[in-house]
Order: C-alpha cells, then structure tokens, then sequence
C-alpha cells in the first residue's frame, strides 16, 4: 500500500546537515528541515552568527544544533563532517548551501577572488558530500544531498552584472549535482540542486541595489522576488520519501524568471 503525502514528506527521525545554515537561504531550508521533523546542524564560519540563528529556530519550537567551520578550508570541511556524525550518528541529508560571490569586470578579475569563490561554492560543496558519503550514506545505501545552486549557473551574467566566478562556480555546482547523482545512485544516494532566483538575502541585496529592484521584478512573470518561505517546500521534497525519485536535477525557485529569460 502507497503511503500517505504526509508520510512521504514527514523528516521526523531523519538527520540533517545544512551548511551556510545560518542566515539567508540556508537559514529558510534548515527551517523546513526542522518543522518536517529532521533533528539538524547548522554549519558556518561565525559563531555569533549560529548562536544567533539557532535562537530564533528555538522561539518557533524547533531545536538544532550548530559547529562553527570555515567550509572553503579541506581540513575544516573534514572536522564539521566528522563531528556531525558525532553529533547525529548519521547524516541522511546534507544540504551544501554555504557560498560567495565578488564582483570585478572579468577583464580584471583578480585570482585571489576566483579561488575564494570556487573554492567554497564548487570545491567545499564535493569535499563534504564526498565525505558523507563515504563514512555514512554509502555504508547504509541511502541518502539525500541537496545543492544550492543559483539561476546564474543557467545562464551568463546579466549586463552590469560583474560575477563571472559566481556564475561559473554555481554552473559547475550543477554539473558536480548530475555526474555525483549518476555515480552515487547504485547507492540509494539521490543528488539534486535546488536554483533559486532572486531573494531578498545579505549576499543579494547588493546587487538588487545596483539593479534596482523594480528593474529585477519586472523581467520575472510572477512580478515578485522570493521571500523567506519560497524555498520551504522544494527543500523537503528533495530531502525526503517525496523526493525517493528525483535525482541529477535541478530546480529552478525563481519566480519563472529562467523560464523566460534563461
């Protein structure tokens, strides 16, 4: 007999890691994780930052737990993940969410600021889901990973819009989502991305200044940017029964704006 949608969604029991987890997007998908029913972790580098964010999870009646961890540094993606499992036990979700960006003309475009941003955004992204796969979800043939990619990853740079490693990192985070769900799926290992368009975030504001944000909404058909629920229901979908089906794809939250513009 075919379980119940509640069912299919429900997280209770399930254990979850969410890096960047603690403000913006990775803040919201931890949120769903939460009130589905996951017991989570919160990973970043600042720790008033999680202190901060676990406080307000804790004033909605949901508990989560955090490690404060530089993700761009291997040596500290290898010590969040092994203390996750200490943590959890197991990691049935991970969700690489953490990220950055730096704008420069690509005429100018200096290295130090390409590696920052591959660096975190492609290259933490590999070495954790490498890491929880090998020493959890490989050994117990099951899992879920989720990555944050980013409707800049469909397409080039708006013009004006100066952030040609973001755009290339989150390309290639889509990429590291199909070649990982085509090599991991003999696993029971689903890997998908989730790519959002504009929201209203610390990382994004900058650019929606520099846009305007009448100029932003008006090239998306729902005339709206996304707000702090929007990616509620397609995070829970990729990590959970609901999603059993779903793997090497990407997601676009964005408003239909890569629908008609992409």
């Amino acid at each position: 007999m075919s379980r119940h949608v509640r069912e299919l969604l429900d997280l209770t029991g399930r254990n979850a890691l969410v890096t960047g987890g603690s403000r913006g997007l990775g803040l919201q998908v931890a949120e769903a994780l939460a009130e589905a029913g996951a017991n989570v972790v919160l990973t970043s580098r600042k720790e008033a930052d999680l202190k901060a964010a676990a406080a307000s999870l804790a004033e909605q009646g949901l508990s989560v737990r955090w490690i404060a961890g530089d993700a761009a540094s291997p040596g500290e993606v290898e010590r969040i993940g092994r203390e996750s499992l200490a943590m959890l036990g197991t990691i049935d979700i991970l969700v690489n969410n953490a990220g950055a960006t730096w704008g420069a003309p690509a005429e100018d475009y200096p290295l130090e600021a390409w590696d920052k941003v591959m660096n975190l955004n492609v290259r933490s992204a590999f070495l954790l889901s490498q890491y929880v796969a090998k020493h959890s979800m490989i050994p117990r043939r099951e899992g879920r990973i989720v990555m944050m990619a980013s409707v800049a990853g469909l397409g080039g740079n708006i013009p004006g819009y100066e952030t040609v490693a973001y755009n290339t990192s989150k390309a290639a985070l889509i990429n590291l989502t199909r070649a990982l769900a085509g090599e991991w799926g003999e696993f029971g290992i689903t890997v998908n991305a989730l790519a959002p368009g504009f929201f209203l975030t610390k990382m994004a504001r900058g650019t929606l200044d520099d846009l305007g944000m009448e100029t932003v909404v008006a090239r998306v058909p729902l005339n709206r940017i996304g707000d702090d629920e929007d990616l509620k229901g397609a995070s829970v979908l990729l990590a959970s029964a609901a999603g059993k089906h779903i793997t090497g794809q990407v997601l676009a939250v964005d408003g239909g704006l890569s629908a008609v513009h992409g």
